[in-house]
């Protein structure tokens, strides 16, 4: 069935590949050091820690355990940690810019580059989860410890500001810390900047083929199926989800046999309440619509700054797929079965998550 081929972010999808980049990565080794005139080295004791005793000291070589613990160290252990913190840190950073200038570090067949994701991309956008939008995560032990899943979202709020937060919600919330590798339109891989910088953090192109890949190495991946018709609808039909498509995401998930997990996040529909959509600046550009939003574009780049709404990200129990037949992935009914209940799933959460919702903003 050629429709199904395609997980359906568009109509139209072209294959686009990357190269991937051999590992090359290095590690070193200790050696453990010695006196030159075979004597042993004096044994001194670490920061917070006591001398251990040989059968030669007797009791006069114990600590007494009612000295005080300063008075054993010499109140120089906080100091002394606090600056060979700094000091790893510090060796860890050059460490990381040697990898970087060098190419010793290591990217997947899709561009994935893990250090850079963990260290760099996660860490710039933690922040903005945390502090910005206190995203508070549900049901995340729904999501497989190990192999692969797909976890179907709903997409909004004009800029696919949802889908790095869901990125950010699996790692730091899972207790194996997984990685979520998201699916993205095209147009993602067409704007220079953002095409290096989502293939660094795991993002790979919208098709079936990719997607099926992924999950059978065993990979997390996410999708949102609504694709532009629900990041760019108009703020009066907030948390009402657009149709999800042909169904190409269930039939990727029975050829693989992996869990579908939907997850409905509530809270982004507000950050750039689209008020308007500017069809012919959108055509003249390139893009699927042009917002206009309160304060977009009236106040320039400051418009574009989003409202500091509370996000609530929950994913429900996983549907699994494994007890189907292979053909059953060419089967146009259970296909449209199965959507229509993730599908369902997702849209009863969103209400219950705003009935229980005391305000946008806390």
């Amino acid at each position: 069935m050629a429709d199904a081929k395609v997980i359906p972010f568009d109509d139209d999808r072209s294959r686009s590949g990357s190269a991937s980049r051999p590992a090359r990565r290095r590690t070193g080794s200790g050696s453990g050091g010695g006196r030159g005139d075979g004597s042993t080295a004096p044994v001194s004791a670490l920061p917070g820690g006591r001398l251990p005793e040989s059968p030669s000291d007797g009791a006069e070589g114990a600590q007494d355990p009612q000295q005080p613990q300063e008075e054993a160290e010499g109140g120089a252990g906080a100091p002394a940690d606090a600056g060979g913190g700094w000091d790893r840190r510090i060796a860890g950073g050059l460490a990381f810019l040697r990898r970087r200038v060098t190419g010793d570090y290591e990217v997947d067949e899709f561009g994935y580059d893990k250090e850079l994701t963990d260290q760099v991309l996660m860490s710039a956008l933690r922040p903005l989860a945390d502090k910005y939008f206190r995203v508070e995560v549900k049901g995340i032990e729904n999501i497989p410890s190990d192999g692969g899943a797909l976890i179907v979202a709903n997409h909004s709020g004009t800029l696919p500001l949802d889908g790095l937060m869901l990125q950010v919600a699996v790692h730091d919330n899972h207790p194996a810390e997984r990685h979520l590798r998201l699916l993205a339109a095209d147009l993602v891989f067409h704007l220079p900047v953002v095409n290096e910088l989502a293939r660094k953090a795991g993002h790979t192109l919208a098709c079936a083929e990719d997607a099926q890949r992924l999950l059978e190495l065993g990979e997390i991946v996410g999708v949102m199926p609504e694709g532009f018709k629900g990041i760019g609808k108009p703020f009066g039909d907030r948390y009402k989800l657009q149709r999800f498509g042909r169904g190409g995401f269930v039939s990727t998930a029975l050829r693989a046999g992996a869990p579908i997990v939907p997850c409905s996040i509530v809270g982004a529909e507000e950050i750039y309440p689209m008020i308007g959509n500017a069809k012919t600046l959108a055509r003249l550009l390139g893009f699927p619509y042009f917002p206009i939003t309160p304060t977009f574009p009236w106040l320039g780049p400051l418009g574009a700054v989003p409202l500091p709404t509370k996000w609530t990200i929950q994913f429900g129990e996983p549907i699994p797929t494994d007890g189907y037949p292979p053909e059953a992935a060419e089967d146009p009914m259970l296909m449209f079965n199965l959507t229509d209940q993730v599908r369902e799933q997702i849209q009863h959460t969103l209400y219950k998550l705003l009935v229980q919702r005391r305000s946008v903003f806390f």
